[in-house]
């Protein structure tokens, strides 16, 4: 049967992306190498609805961070998904981190961020009672999010539509024959032709992306992102952040629908898909997140989750999202989704959108 997409990954992205293809006019395949959806980046994450105030005016990061955010806030409204506006309390400990306070308030306005006011260091208790520090920008549009509710709504949305999910179902070959991409599955003995296909395999999307004969040059880089959870109950309401670091938003204080606290999460390469959490990494963790709640005792900490992001860089620098529709490489209706890391959760329903546009799909 000719399939007219094939969607690589069942993470946030390719399910959300599966969602809006998948019509009862046409045949969707989601082929995911693991046993069901969302078990790596996407489910080990800090679960934060960001507003989009990090990223350069005009990346791709901002713009589908502020569209997803508002899909985001729409969607979980109109569908019961878990998500909660908490705010977040961005602060500077330091006298020369109060600049990059100020440049990151005005990269949020130039991005269409809404309600972003730069605080004193008076009303920071108001705010966020334990914290201290010398200034804060507050951003009232960040939230939180139930990651696994939002993709099973995703996928739900997509079967019902029609698509076909078919776990423990790793690309290992493509073929451009006839106009169609013959793609060559582990377990199955020929061939699924598809007309269109979307790369949204996270960690491996490098990989798939060269799986069809053209060297891309993308390149991913495997970060880990630990979490440490906090024995006891804090009266803080929005998350905290320090100002952001070269590779990473830092050691932050977010809270889960429970009303628990974690910190975390920290930033370095891995080369294995580990997902340990090293207690030596503690004391780091209690060092950082000290600056900002000085009466933490290293004690209230102990090892929580982590997770592993696909980062473009190798020094895990910034860099913007690859979203490519390849035909001026000789792959028409192939779109590569590389480098999806924070803020694809919160961008997920922008991204699939913009995918979605590249193919030129029906509304």
């Amino acid at each position: 049967m000719l399939i007219d997409a094939v969607v690589v990954g069942a993470g946030v992205v390719g399910l959300a992306t599966a969602a809006r293809l998948a019509r009862s006019d046409n045949n969707v395949v989601v082929l995911e190498r693991l046993q069901r959806h969302g078990l790596e980046t996407s489910s080990r994450n800090s679960e934060v609805i960001h507003a989009g105030l990090y990223y350069p005016a005009g990346s791709l990061k901002a713009r589908l961070c502020v569209e997803g955010r508002r899909r985001l806030y729409e969607l979980a409204g109109r569908h019961g998904i878990f998500c909660r506006k908490t705010g977040k309390l961005i602060v500077a400990c330091a006298p020369e981190e109060i600049r990059n306070l100020e440049r990151l308030f005005a990269q949020g306005r130039a991005n269409g961020v809404e309600g972003l006011e730069m605080v004193d260091k008076a009303e920071i208790p108001g705010l966020a009672p334990g914290v201290r520090a010398l200034a804060g920008l507050w951003s009232p549009e960040t939230g939180i999010v139930d990651s696994e509710e939002l993709m099973r709504f995703f996928l739900l949305q997509a079967q019902d539509a029609g698509a076909i999910f078919l776990w423990n179902s790793e690309l290992t070959a493509v073929e451009r024959k006839d106009g169609l991409y013959q793609l060559r599955v582990r377990g199955l003995a020929d061939p699924i032709p598809a007309r269109c296909v979307v790369n949204a395999a996270g960690l491996t999307s490098d990989r798939v992306a060269s799986m069809s004969g053209v060297d891309s040059g993308y390149r991913i880089h495997w970060f880990k992102g630990e979490y440490f959870s906090l024995r006891k109950t804090l009266p803080i309401k929005p998350l905290v952040y320090p100002v952001p670091e070269a590779r990473s938003l830092g050691i932050h204080l977010t809270v889960d629908r429970q009303g628990r606290h974690r910190f975390g999460p920290n930033a370095f390469p891995v080369d294995a898909l580990d997902y340990d959490v090293d207690w030596g990494h503690r004391k780091s963790f209690h060092e950082a997140a000290s600056r900002y709640l000085p009466d933490l005792n290293l004690a209230d900490l102990c090892p929580g989750t982590s997770g592993i992001r696909p980062k473009l860089s190798a020094d895990g620098s910034w860099r913007d999202f690859i979203i490519a529709e390849e035909s001026g490489r000789g792959l028409p209706r192939w779109v590569n989704l590389v480098g999806i890391e924070s803020p694809g959760l919160t961008a997920s329903p922008a991204i699939a959108e913009h995918a979605a546009n590249l193919l030129e799909w029906p509304a």
